[in-house]
């Protein structure tokens, strides 16, 4: 039923994308650039960012998406970089096979 008054009254779209927030600056770590993505999600930010490394005069870079949320834009962008060092920590291989990818 409440789906049906969603539907009626504009509710949020259950398929409906995920929306950016504000550019947030890069951050150099360990030869690799993190930047921060936050994407907005009703009243929530959920984490997620870019992580690149040039490599032989080629830049590869990974992206990522988790199910953290979180309720301010910029502590969601700061949370971000520090999952993006734990993948690069974690992941000694992070850059090894395509150009661009998921973390």
């Amino acid at each position: 039923m409440s789906s049906f008054l969603k539907k009626i009254f504009g509710g949020k779209r259950e398929d409906a994308p995920a929306a950016p927030g504000a550019v947030h600056e890069s951050e150099s770590y360990k030869d690799c650039t993190v930047t921060p993505t936050p994407l907005r999600e009703g009243s929530q930010w959920r984490v997620a960012g870019r992580i690149t490394k040039a490599i032989g005069g080629e830049t590869f870079e990974r992206t990522f998406v988790r199910a953290d949320l979180l309720g301010s834009e910029d502590e969601c962008a700061a949370f971000s970089v520090r999952k993006a060092q734990q993948i690069i920590d974690q992941n000694p291989m992070l850059f090894s096979g395509e150009k661009t990818g998921t973390a």
